[in-house]
């Protein structure tokens, strides 16, 4: 067996692989009292040859853990990797689904961590600081925090750890040794410490999965949904999908989405099939055979009425777009208004609006934006989409406006605003790593938003208001941290779009010591409002690190680099919808 680093083969020591290994063995006894017994054929199957059954359908360490869909989709893929499990797809779904709905989480358990299934690189800290430093050194907490286990099953992982990674104990858990005798801190070995938090913090049995479990049955979510979500590379995207169910398949629907992408007018329309674990985790994929796949991972509320969550591309998953859907009914629903933002004493703007279900006699009268904005005329152009031309008063007051028309509104569908006060770039601070060599690269999408101050009058306060996004001049500045300095020159470039693509992986021997492309820099943004000379600027920091070498949960067949359209070809799915 050999494990591929910047593509040269290095034998692992098989022998204490073996040992550690069978420390860690699957047929551990535990406290049956607790487990949750495996009765599908199919996991039974195709896990009990490692994982021993007992009397009272108990199966070693299956039984005492519970995670998400990604969490049992990486444990099957990590036993067809290391220890030769042969799977056709169809039966490793069928594993993930049963796994997934029985030893799932509860929606309250899994909040705080669908970041991770989400795919988000955000700003978290987790507020254990002993527990983040032995767990997230090498992966993210999110992971951890997405799991319940037993306290044996706690440890048990930490064992494996020490199996696929004989030197983690020198190289993460303790590398400086423990602390001074006196110091005051813990002695402890970190793992204790970590193992004794986390089987208090995330047990196996709980209240929430209690009630949640007892609760689960078929969803039913066919029908009309209309999409209101936000593009980091395109901006607002409204549309509506079609949900229809799978014949004699419960919780299985395929999906016709159609997006409207207001800022530049483009359209997209995506095929989809998708499944909905433990009642509520909606998981699916679309495309249209020539655009990126999407990968849809999305939490549906308790009332079946709602979803939100996040679209990403499989092979690139900093590429997405968030989206809420929520149920057409038979009454009319607004999802979106462009432009968002109306300047005080302009007149004759037309503003799109978008939804389901708008009636056709809509009056002028009738599409409410609040004081100072007059409706002067809408017309109606689908069952989806209004024009309208509207004035605003040059004294009318600044701020969030709900939209209304009989039947619906929509809450801080527009803003009222006098005068563009300041930029700001989001991400503040991003993230890509080289790559298109050896491994692939990360990208960083960033735009340029207007704000206004707000009633105070401050930047950077709670009232500031968010008036959308401008289109800016964007460039990359150096980001000092030694003397002569030299990133700017080598980690990558930025297109008129806010989009940076890092430099290739590698040695680059035209930088001195044949140094990686890898650095930190400015992102700048410059934009001069409409009738100012001033232009306003933003900067956020980029850091451009090293690839990914070892990801266990990686989407198969991944590129190298994206297809000019900035999303990658599609490829083969792997077992999860």
């Amino acid at each position: 067996m050999t494990l591929n680093l910047s593509g040269k083969p290095l034998p692992l020591l098989v022998p204490a692989l073996l040992a550690l290994l069978l420390a860690a063995a699957p047929g551990t006894a535990q406290d049956a009292s607790v487990g949750f017994p495996v009765v599908d054929p199919d996991v039974v199957r195709s896990c009990a040859t490692c994982h021993t059954v007992d009397d009272e359908g108990m199966m070693g360490r299956i039984s005492y853990l519970r995670k998400t869909p990604e969490g049992w989709q990486t444990s099957i893929r990590r036993m067809v990797s290391l220890h030769d499990v042969r799977l056709t797809p169809e039966v490793a779904r069928k594993v993930v689904r049963y796994l997934s709905d029985r030893q799932g989480l509860a929606p309250e358990e899994l909040e705080p961590g669908r970041f991770e299934v989400e795919r988000r690189l955000i700003e978290w800290s987790y507020d254990d600081e002993e527990t983040r430093q032995t767990c997230g050194a090498c992966h993210s907490v999110g992971r951890v925090i997405t799991q319940r286990r037993t306290p044996e099953e706690w440890r048990l992982l930490t064992e494996t750890h020490r199996a696929l990674y004989p030197l983690v104990d020198r190289q993460r858990y303790r590398n400086a040794g423990p602390p001074p005798a006196g110091s005051g801190r813990d002695r402890r070995h970190p793992v204790d410490v970590a193992v004794e938090h986390l089987s208090d913090a995330f047990p196996l049995r709980t209240p929430e999965w209690a009630a949640w479990s007892a609760n689960i049955r078929p969803t039913r979510l066919e029908g009309r949904w209309v999409v209101q979500g936000h593009d980091p590379s395109r901006g607002p995207v409204v549309g509506e999908v079609e949900i229809r169910a799978v014949a004699g398949d419960p919780d299985s629907y395929t999906t016709t989405t159609r997006l409207v992408f207001p800022e530049d007018g483009g359209t997209l329309e995506r095929s989809g099939q998708s499944v909905v674990y433990t009642g509520f985790q909606w998981r699916g994929r679309s495309g249209t055979g020539t655009a990126a796949e999407f990968r849809e991972v999305l939490s549906v509320d308790r009332n079946w009425e709602t979803m939100d969550g996040r679209w990403f591309t499989g092979a690139h998953d900093e590429l997405g777009v968030d989206v809420t859907l929520r149920r057409v009914g038979s009454g009319p629903v607004l999802a979106g208004v462009h432009p968002r933002a109306l300047r005080a004493g302009s007149t004759g703007v037309t503003v799109q609006i978008h939804g389901a279900n708008f009636p056709a006699d809509l009056a002028a009268g009738a599409l409410d934006l609040g004081p100072g904005v007059t409706v002067r005329e809408v017309v109606r152009e689908s069952g989806t989409s209004l024009r309208a031309r509207v004035d605003v008063a040059a004294g009318a007051p600044t701020g969030n406006r709900d939209v209304r028309i009989p039947g619906t509104s929509l809450a801080a569908g527009a803003v009222v605003f006098d005068r563009i006060d300041a930029i700001r770039i989001l991400p503040r601070a991003g993230m890509a790593r080289v790559g298109g060599v050896v491994m692939p690269a990360r990208f960083q999408q960033f735009e340029a938003i207007a704000f206004h101050n707000g009633p105070d009058g401050r930047p950077g306060t709670e009232d500031d208001l968010d008036l959308g996004r401008v289109e800016a001049r964007w460039e990359i500045e150096e980001y000092p941290v030694t003397y002569d300095d030299d990133d700017l020159g080598f980690v990558g470039t930025i297109d008129d779009g806010g989009f940076f693509t890092p430099a290739p992986d590698g040695p680059n021997p035209d930088r001195s010591q044949e140094r990686s492309n890898v650095g930190d820099v400015w992102v700048v943004a410059e934009f001069t409002p409409p009738g100012s000379t001033a232009p306003l600027r933003a900067r956020a920091q980029l850091l451009v690190s090293v690839p990914v070498y070892i990801e266990w949960d990686s989407w198969p067949d991944r590129p190298l680099t994206p297809t000019p359209d900035r999303l990658p070809a599609p490829r083969p799915v792997g077992e999860l919808q």
